[in-house]
């Protein structure tokens, strides 16, 4: 099936430019709307980024001050992005003011640092309001710049005096497909999972859920080089004998991910058990479970990425993460959303757009790839950056250990909370999966997202009877 039509709106390039300062009185330093622009101390500035019912976006903006000899500078960087699905765009064609984007510029009083979280001072002044509508439908499927360049910011300021400041802003919106996947149950009840294509869903993978007595180190699933089937049996063999656990932890859980053939083509292995810190009922940060998660390499699984998860400190009754994406045998950390609530579920998100690029250098995807779950191989080719036409939204992404493949949106999993029926549903950007093992990869991460949930409760509370081990030394 085809994937799921995304846009997603770029923002970057900010900058506020004033007069440059005069130089032939340095007792007054000379003024712009009402704000000082002496050179020794220039105004601190920041933008509020506002689309829809998204949450605003507060981010620094470098100032700089016009003169004969300057080009158009201006900082080549990611400032905010929202991303729609195909619901939203059609909602925003009926409403045509959800497609406004706003900008909104700030300046600080001296001597005042960083965003005020949206709270109005007494030391900030709004230089000025700019707006763009923008054309999401035609963005499905070609990339639209919708703004590129300087407007003057005429905010409604009192004693207004001298030139108008000006902000140099990109806007850019561009395709964002996505493959989605839908889990037709619990992790934990071995279900099946769909690919949904709008009203259309068709099965995939399976899901197999187990749990063991005893979960292995991370040391015997990296070096592991026996046929897949040892790999397996390694990946759940003990290390050490019933009598030496102890009775308080929740271990050996795994979720094995199968094509239609019953291929495994992906794992989520519990391989570090969940146990309370002592003289607690809490999973803490400094004592994490984790997951690797694992694909099939010929006949032998190979560490693919590994979960740790822990449940936060303080009343704040959320899951905390980290995320690292082994590349060549080395693990390097991923940034990822921040921590789900366990109550009320949330979003694993692995989204690495940012960064800077050089000039016209402005990576873009195609929309048209389509995936063959039953093939495992993809009809579309992998999009890759080329050079840009000049147009100047010269912003781009970064991974470092995949600089040409691992850009923008990566995946996300939604997830529900502690005692609610999770069926997680999956989002993977189209460049990220070529076959049928990169999209179960994802699937398997988010299965171990899902059951963190429950493996980072109080062992004060009982879990269900899925994922109890079935023994007297069984986890609580």
């Amino acid at each position: 099936m085809d994937p799921c039509s995304f846009v997603r709106i770029i923002v970057g390039n900010l900058a506020v430019r004033f007069p440059a300062p005069s130089s032939s009185s340095s007792s007054s330093a000379p003024s712009v709307s009402g704000i000082s622009t002496s050179s020794t101390s220039p105004p601190n500035c920041y933008c509020k980024i506002k689309f829809k019912s998204f949450p605003r976006q507060i981010v620094s903006a470098p100032v700089i001050f016009r003169t004969e000899s300057e080009s158009e500078t201006r900082c080549s960087t990611v400032a905010a992005f929202f991303s729609l699905s195909k619901y939203q765009i059609k909602a925003s064609l009926n409403k045509p003011k959800l497609s406004v984007l706003s900008v909104e510029t700030y300046s600080r009083g001296e001597g005042v640092t960083g965003a005020s979280c949206g709270l109005a001072s007494a030391s900030e002044k709004l230089l000025g309001r700019f707006e763009v509508s923008l054309d999401l439908k035609a963005a499905e499927t070609k990339t639209c710049l919708a703004h590129n360049g300087w407007v003057a910011l005429r905010g409604k300021r009192r004693n207004k005096t001298g030139p108008d400041p000006e902000l140099h802003v990109s806007v850019r919106v561009e395709p964002d497909p996505r493959f989605v996947f839908q889990f037709y149950g619990e992790p934990e009840c071995s279900p099946q999972v769909f690919q949904v294509q709008g009203n259309t869903k068709q099965a995939v993978f399976t899901c197999k859920f187990g749990a063991r007595n005893s979960g292995s180190g991370d040391r015997n699933l990296l070096h592991s080089s026996s046929m897949m089937s040892e790999t397996r049996s390694s990946c759940i063999s003990s290390m050490k004998s019933e009598k030496e656990q102890p009775s308080k932890e929740r271990k050996g859980w795994s979720v094995t991910v199968h094509d239609l053939s019953g291929s495994p083509v992906a794992m989520a292995s519990m391989v570090t058990p969940f146990v309370p810190s002592p003289g607690s009922n809490r999973v803490t940060r400094s004592s994490p479970g984790a997951w690797l998660i694992l694909r099939p390499d010929g006949c032998t699984w190979k560490p693919w990425g590994r979960l740790e998860a822990w449940r936060e400190a303080g009343y704040s009754d959320s899951l905390g993460y980290r995320f690292e994406l082994f590349q060549d045998g080395i693990a390097t950390e991923v940034s990822a959303s921040s921590s789900i609530s366990l109550k009320n579920g949330g979003s694993f998100v692995i989204d690495v757009t940012g960064g800077t690029t050089t000039a016209g250098s402005t990576p873009t995807t195609s929309p048209q790839g389509s995936l063959d779950l039953g093939s495992g191989s993809s009809s579309g080719s992998r999009p890759a950056s080329r050079p840009g036409s000049g147009s100047g939204s010269d912003f781009g992404y970064l991974l470092p250990q995949h600089p040409a493949q691992s850009r923008g949106f990566v995946m996300s999993a939604s997830v529900e909370g502690v005692g609610k029926q999770s069926k997680p549903e999956v989002e993977v950007g189209v460049t990220h999966v070529t076959c049928t093992e990169d999209a179960a990869a994802h699937v398997a991460l988010a299965a171990a997202v899902d059951l963190s949930l429950d493996a980072c409760r109080l062992f004060s509370q009982k879990l269900r009877k899925e994922l109890r081990q079935q023994s007297q030394l069984g986890v609580v």
